[in-house]
């Protein structure tokens, strides 16, 4: 199915209901980022400047390894990871084991990312280390970085028996698990 913006949906509904991927696809361009997970709609405006400075200078460094490499392809948000009838997320930064060619032409991903980025954020930190890692972890992402600016660290965990379990905290370096030979010096980053 393709996704095209039509009519706001509301969201305030007295009754809870469960989100589609349908009702996302009606959502207005509003310059927010919205997400659904298992059924429930999201809204989070749009990041600071510092969350988008190191969102980039992350991008930008695994893109130069891994897609120099043939590794697999970078994104970042605003993209949709659609990993069930219920749930799209946007996370700041994500890895697919994919060539160009593979995903020229699509407007989401179907399947979860091999490598997820959020940078966190005193609006999404809560969500980003609760319900999105649970999601991630459940739809088989191989790692995650949590990525937090005020600290100047980034927590690493990675898949063990169906869950994402944290391998340390780090403040200088941190070598990929999913995309082992990657490694990103993290004082480039702030």
């Amino acid at each position: 199915m393709e996704c095209r913006p039509m009519t706001a949906l509301r969201t305030n509904s007295p009754s809870p209901r469960r989100w589609t991927y349908t009702d996302y696809c009606r959502l207005p361009a509003d310059g927010k980022r919205h997400e659904l997970i298992d059924g429930r709609h999201f809204v989070s405006p749009a990041p600071d400047l510092d969350h988008q400075v190191i969102t980039l200078a992350l991008a930008s460094v695994l893109r130069a390894q891994i897609q120099s490499a043939g590794l697999g392809m970078v994104f970042i948000a605003p993209a949709d990871v659609h990993l069930d009838p219920g749930t799209v997320l946007q996370p700041d930064v994500f890895v697919l084991r994919a060539t160009r060619d593979e995903v020229a032409g699509r407007k989401k991903v179907d399947r979860a990312p091999e490598l997820v980025v959020e940078v966190l954020s005193s609006s999404t930190q809560k969500r980003d280390r609760g319900v999105k890692l649970r999601r991630y972890a459940r739809a088989g992402v191989v790692e995650c970085w949590l990525v937090d600016p005020k600290a100047r660290t980034v927590e690493q965990l990675v898949r063990v028996a169906g869950e994402l379990l944290s391998q340390g905290v780090y403040s200088q370096s941190i070598t990929s698990v999913a995309f082992p030979g990657v490694v990103i010096e993290l004082p480039e980053l702030w």
